[in-house]
Order: C-alpha cells, then sequence, then structure tokens
C-alpha cells in the first residue's frame, strides 16, 4: 500500500474487506489498479472502512441486506456472486441465501430472483467443502389466504390491511395474491425469520427507489417483529455504496416519516 493509504480508515476497511473475500481481496483491488486505483482506496476506505464496520448490524444482517439489494436490482452480477460468497464467509449457511433470493420476486419479480439463483449455484459449485445445500421447508399446508391474512396482519398490521383494501374495487384478485402467494407462500417459509426478512426487504425497497409507499410500510413492519430504528437507518445508510446517495437519502426520509408517525401515536 502507498503511503497515502496508509491511514486507519484504510487498515479498518482492508481488514472487514478481508474477511467477506475471506483472503480475495487483493484480486478485487487489483482488478482496479491499471484503471482507476483511487476507486479501490474509495471502496476498502468508505464502503468497508465507513459502512461496513458501522455498529448496528451483525456481519450476517449486512451481507444478506447486500445480497437481496444486488438481486432486486438486477445489474450488478459479479457484485452479487462476490456477497453470496461473502455472506457464507462470515457465517450465514447456503439456505438463508437461497431463501434471501426466493423472498426477493416478491418485489423484484421472477426474473431477478431466478437470476439470483443461478448467481447462488455458481458461487456453491465453486465451494464444494463447504458441504451439501440443505434446502428450507415450504410454508405449512392449509388455507393459504388464511395464513397470509395472519402474517400480514402480524407484520405489518394496519398499514398492510389498508393496501390489501386499497385494491378492492380495482384489482381484488391481486388483493388475494398478495396475501396467499407474497405473505401465505413465501414469508411462511421456513429459513428466514421475521425480523430479517424485513431488513432485507428495507434494503431492496431502499435500492431500488421506486417503492417509496411499500418501503414505509415495512419499515414499520420491521419495528412490529423486533427489528429497531438503528438497524432501519443502518441497514439504509448501507444501500448507500450498492445503490448510491440519492437512494439512501430518499430511504432515510422514509424513515423519518415513519418514526415521526409511531412518536406521535
Amino acid at each position: 500500500m502507498s503511503t497515502e493509504q496508509h491511514n486507519d480508515r484504510y487498515e479498518r476497511g482492508y481488514a472487514a474487506l478481508s474477511e467477506v473475500a475471506n483472503g480475495a481481496q487483493d484480486a478485487v483491488l487489483d482488478g482496479l489498479a491499471d484503471i482507476a486505483p483511487h476507486m479501490g482506496r474509495y471502496i476498502v476506505e468508505f464502503g468497508f472502512g465507513d459502512i461496513y464496520t458501522r455498529p448496528g448490524l451483525t456481519r450476517r444482517q449486512r451481507q444478506l441486506s447486500t445480497v437481496a439489494a444486488l438481486a432486486a436490482m438486477g445489474n450488478a452480477a459479479p457484485q452479487l456472486r462476490f456477497h453470496i460468497g461473502g455472506a457464507l464467509n462470515v457465517g450465514c449457511t447456503r439456505q438463508e441465501v437461497v431463501e434471501v433470493l426466493i423472498h426477493v420476486c416478491v418485489y423484484a419479480g421472477f426474473p431477478a430472483a431466478l437470476n439470483g439463483l443461478t448467481a447462488a449455484r455458481e458461487v456453491f459449485e465453486s465451494r464444494p467443502d463447504d458441504g451439501p445445500f440443505v434446502p428450507a421447508t415450504d410454508a405449512p399446508g392449509g388455507d393459504r389466504f388464511a395464513r397470509g391474512q395472519q402474517a400480514l396482519a402480524d407484520i405489518d398490521g394496519h398499514a398492510g390491511q389498508q393496501v390489501i383494501d386499497s385494491l378492492k374495487d380495482i384489482a381484488p384478485d391481486l388483493a388475494r395474491y398478495v396475501l396467499e402467494f407474497s405473505f401465505g407462500d413465501v414469508y411462511s417459509r421456513t429459513g428466514l425469520d421475521l425480523p430479517t426478512r424485513e431488513l432485507v426487504t428495507v434494503a431492496l425497497c431502499t435500492a431500488l427507489g421506486t417503492v417509496g409507499p411499500q418501503l414505509r410500510v415495512h419499515l414499520h413492519g420491521l419495528l412490529n417483529v423486533g427489528g429497531t430504528r438503528e438497524e432501519a437507518v443502518e441497514v439504509i445508510t448501507q444501500m448507500a455504496g450498492y445503490a448510491g446517495f440519492p437512494a439512501a437519502l430518499n430511504g432515510l426520509t422514509a424513515a423519518r416519516e415513519v418514526f415521526a408517525a409511531r412518536d406521535a401515536v
């Protein structure tokens, strides 16, 4: 490293990047050395030294949220593969990674989820020593609508029901699909607990940047299932590194509104 790179932010970020990359961090930086060496420094100092090492989220939470956001955006396959590997390197399971990618289909569509699962397959196949993949179990049998209705109530409460009610006069079938598929099928699967599902939902909705109302609903949802305001702010702040500052700033505006609304009750 040059003298310019010898600073606390760089050292802290390099150590964090090394943890995520499992020792392959220099390959990331060397790939920029001939065209944009300063970009490599920014990644280390800001992306990992400033943001990634902040308190408020665990390494596992940061990596699963990043995987969700990159898969939802659908425009950063190499970085998605890197962070899927990073998730495994910091202690996430293959099952958790796959569940996050399945979860993405609700918010970004099946193509984004399928492309994410293809990336996961490639990463898993490159790591045969990790052991076999054990899929999570599907949602329990029974009435999908009733199961989804209960899950929605548990997560989003009145805010979620307002979304369903708003569709009754124009697309009641879509309201039924939201309950049966999104909450009855996907949210009710094993493999991820509800706080993690809501955290990654806040991350990917922030990164998408086009779903402000849904972001607000799921910020409420995160807090309703035991997440904290600090976690909400931290995961939105992290999105500055992956979706840009405008997306993060808009996400924080949504969080401010949600916090104020809850304080006013």
